[in-house]
C-alpha cells in the first residue's frame, strides 16, 4: 500500500521544491534585501537545492550580494569538510554557472572536433598537458552572453534604415528568455530588454569580442566601459579616412592596457585610417605597445595595390617589443610587402614566434638574401630576436617555386629556430624539394613539415622521405597530401612511419590497394603515430587491413580518417576485430565508403566504446551511394 501511495504521488512536486520556486521567481524581481537576507540563512543541503533551479539572472544577484563572512557562519554539509570554505563556494556556484553554460550552448567549442583532433598542434598540446584547464564558467557564460547580444544589436544596426542609439536596440526575447528575464515583471527599476543594460551588467566579464563596423563607433566605445578587452576580432572594417575609424580608435585606446590580440577580417584600409589605428594603440609618447598577436586576414590595403605599406603598421611592427604572432594572410600582398615586414622585424626588438604570409603573391621576396650573400656582401652583424626566435613560418599558396625554396638555405641564418614550415599549394616540384633537403640538411630542427599540393612525384618524395629517416631529429609532424605520388611511394611511407613520426597526412596521393600493401608490409615494430590522414586514397580492403595492423602497432593512436577509400562492406568486420586493441582512438573517420553504410557491422561500430570515450564512426545515412573520383 505504501509503495502505491508513493507511486502515485511521483509526479507532485514536494512542499520543499515548491518554496524552492517561489525563490527562485522572486529573485528575478530584483534585489529584495529581505528575501536575500532569508536565502543566505538557509541551510546548506536547501541552498545547495536552490542553486541549480536558478536561471542567470537570479544566480547573478544571489552571488554579487553574497556576504563575506557567508561561509563562516553557514552550516557545511558532512561531505564538504574537505574543501576550504572559500573553495567550496567557489565549487558550488562554478557547477551552476557550468551546468547553464553546457544547457545553453550544448556545442561550442565542439564544432570543430575532427578538425582539432587532426591537428598537429593540437595534439602536441594534449601530449604535454597534464592537467585540464580550470575555467571561469561564470565569466565564459556572460561573456558568450554580451556576444550573442552584440551579434543581435550588429544585424539591426546593419540595416539602412536603422536610426538611434545602439543601445537603445532590444534584445531578441528568444536571448533574455536564456537568462530568465520575463516581461510580467514590470517593476524592476533596470530593462534587461535594452543592448546598454546588457553591456553594463556583464562588460566586466568580456575579454574577448568579436566586433563589426557597425558597432565600431564612439557609443560601443562607452558602451563598453567596464570591459578590460584582452582579445579583438574585428570584421568588416571599410575605412576612406581617419575620420573612419574614429570610434575603433577610441576603443582601442581605451583598452591599450590589456589588449594582447587584434585580429582584423574582411577589412579594407586606407593609409591614414590602418595609421591612425596603429597609434592608437601605443601609449603616450611612447612608440610602443603590450600586443602580443597581430592579424590582418582576407583585406586590402587601398593606397597601395598591395605593393606598399603603410608607415605606421611597420612603426608599429617595430615597436611592439611583447609582439610573438604576426600573420598578414591573403591580403594581395606582392614580394615588396614580405621585404618590408621582414627587413621591418630585422631590426625589431621583438620575439616573433610566428610568421604567416600565406595566400598572397610573394614569389622572390627572399632572392636579395641569396644575391648578398653569394655576392660576397656584409650581412647584418646582429640579427635581431625577431627572426632568431621564429618556430613556426606559413607560407602557404605563394606560388612560391623552386629558387624560393634555395633561397631558405641563405635565409636560416636569420630563423636559426625554425620548427614548422609550411610550403603547401606552391609549385616547387621535385627540384623545390632538392633544394629543401639541402636545407633540412643543414637544419634539423624542423619538427613540422606540410607539403601538401607542391605538384611532388613519388621519385621526389622518396628522396625527401630517405633524408628525413637519416635525420638526428627526423620531423614527427609530415603533410604530402594532394600530390599523385602512385602505389610504389607505399613501401617508403610504411619505413618512413618507423622513425617516429607522430602525425602523417598522406590524403589523396594515389597510393591505391597496392600501395596500402606495401605500406602495410614495412611496418615491422611499434610505431609513435598519434594521427593519420589516408583519405581519398582508394584503397579497397587494403585500406581496412592497414587501419587494423595500425591498432596493434600505434598504441598512442587517436585519430584516423580514412574517407573516400572505396571500401567493400566487409572491411568493418576486419576494422572491429583490431579496435579491441588500441585504447585511445578518439576518432575514426569512415564516411564516404558507401558500401560500409549498409553494413550490419556499421551500427555495432558506431557505438562502440574504449574506455568510456565514444570513437566516432561517421557513416552518415545521407552519403552518396557512388564511389569517390578523384578524377578531375
Amino acid at each position: 500500500m505504501a509503495s502505491s501511495e508513493t507511486s502515485s504521488m511521483s509526479g507532485v512536486p514536494s512542499l520543499v521544491n515548491l518554496c524552492l520556486g517561489v525563490v527562485k521567481h522572486d529573485l528575478l524581481r530584483g534585489d529584495n534585501s529581505n528575501l536575500l537576507s532569508g536565502v543566505y540563512h538557509l541551510s546548506s543541503d536547501l541552498f545547495d537545492r536552490l542553486l541549480p533551479l536558478l536561471p542567470p539572472l537570479a544566480l547573478q544577484l544571489l552571488q554579487e550580494q553574497l556576504p563575506l563572512d557567508f561561509w563562516d557562519d553557514h552550516i557545511c554539509s558532512p561531505d564538504s569538510y574537505d574543501f576550504p570554505r572559500k573553495k567550496r563556494r567557489c565549487v558550488i556556484f562554478e557547477s551552476a554557472w557550468e551546468t547553464l553554460y553546457k544547457a545553453r550552448w550544448p556545442d561550442c567549442g565542439h564544432k570543430n572536433r575532427k578538425l582539432q583532433l587532426c591537428s598537429f598542434h593540437d595534439l602536441m598540446k594534449r601530449r604535454e598537458t597534464k592537467h585540464d584547464f580550470i575555467h571561469d564558467w561564470q565569466q565564459m557564460y556572460w561573456e558568450t552572453h554580451l556576444q550573442n547580444c552584440l551579434d543581435a544589436a550588429t544585424e539591426i544596426a546593419s540595416f539602412p534604415s536603422f536610426e538611434g542609439h545602439i543601445g537603445e536596440t532590444k534584445v531578441p526575447d528568444s536571448i533574455l528568455e536564456y537568462i530568465g528575464y520575463r516581461e510580467q515583471f514590470p517593476d524592476l527599476s533596470y530593462d534587461p530588454s535594452k543592448f546598454s543594460y546588457h553591456c553594463q551588467q556583464f562588460g566586466s566579464y568580456a575579454s574577448c569580442l568579436r566586433l563589426a563596423d557597425v558597432l565600431c563607433v564612439a557609443e560601443t566605445c562607452h558602451l563598453l566601459r567596464n570591459a578590460k578587452l584582452e582579445c579583438l576580432d574585428l570584421r568588416w572594417i571599410k575605412s576612406q579616412s581617419e575620420d573612419d575609424v574614429d570610434g575603433l580608435c577610441k576603443l582601442l585606446n581605451q583598452n591599450r592596457g590589456t589588449l594582447n590580440s587584434i585580429k582584423f577580417m574582411f577589412c579594407k584600409f586606407s593609409t591614414s585610417s590602418l595609421n591612425a589605428i596603429c597609434s592608437s594603440l601605443c601609449f603616450d609618447g611612447l612608440q610602443t605597445h603590450h600586443v602580443q598577436h597581430f592579424s590582418i586576414k582576407t583585406s586590402r590595403f587601398l593606397d597601395n595595390n598591395g605593393s606598399l605599406l603603410p608607415s605606421g603598421l611597420l612603426l608599429f611592427l617595430s615597436s611592439g617589443r611583447s609582439l610573438s604572432s604576426l600573420s598578414f594572410s591573403d591580403n594581395n600582398l606582392n614580394k615588396n610587402c614580405a621585404r618590408m615586414i621582414l627587413n621591418t622585424l630585422l631590426n625589431a626588438s621583438s620575439s616573433i614566434h610566428v610568421l604567416d604570409l600565406s595566400e598572397n603573391n610573394i614569389n622572390g621576396w627572399l632572392s636579395h638574401i641569396k644575391w648578398q650573400s653569394t655576392s660576397n656582401m656584409h650581412l647584418p652583424s646582429g640579427i635581431s630576436n625577431s627572426l632568431k626566435s621564429i618556430r613556426v613560418l606559413n607560407l602557404r599558396n605563394n606560388i612560391l617555386q623552386k629558387d624560393d625554396v634555395d633561397c631558405l638555405r641563405y635565409a636560416q641564418i636569420y630563423m636559426p629556430n625554425l620548427e614548422s614550415l609550411d610550403l603547401s599549394d606552391n609549385p616547387i616540384e621535385d627540384d623545390g624539394v632538392r633544394s629543401l633537403i639541402t636545407y633540412l640538411e643543414y637544419s634539423c630542427k624542423i619538427v613540422e613539415l606540410r607539403l601538401e599540393n607542391c605538384e611532388l612525384t613519388g621519385h621526389g618524395v622518396k628522396c625527401l622521405l630517405e633524408c628525413l629517416s637519416v635525420l638526428e631529429k627526423p620531423p614527427t609532424s609530415l603533410s604530402i597530401g594532394s600530390n599523385y605520388l602512385g602505389s610504389e611511394i607505399g613501401a617508403s611511407i610504411g619505413k618512413f612511419m618507423s622513425k617516429g613520426i607522430l602525425s602523417l597526412d598522406i590524403d589523396d596521393i594515389g597510393l591505391g590497394s597496392s600501395g596500402f600493401s606495401k605500406a602495410q608490409e614495412e611496418i615491422v615494430e611499434d610505431l609513435k603515430i598519434i594521427c593519420i590522414n589516408i583519405s581519398k586514397n582508394r584503397g579497397g580492403i587494403d585500406t581496412a587491413k592497414f587501419i587494423s595492423k595500425l591498432f596493434s602497432y600505434a598504441p598512442e593512436l587517436v585519430a584516423i580518417n580514412a574517407e573516400f577509400n572505396l571500401m567493400p562492406a566487409e572491411s568493418l568486420a576486419i576494422i572491429g576485430s583490431g579496435l579491441a586493441a588500441n585504447g585511445k582512438l578518439e576518432l575514426l573517420d569512415l564516411s564516404g565508403n558507401a558500401s560500409c553504410e549498409n553494413s550490419a557491422d556499421a551500427s555495432v561500430l558506431s557505438k562502440y566504446e574504449i574506455n568510456g570515450k565514444l570513437v566516432i564512426i561517421d557513416l552518415p545515412s545521407s552519403a552518396p551511394n557512388v564511389p569517390y573520383d578523384d578524377d578531375p
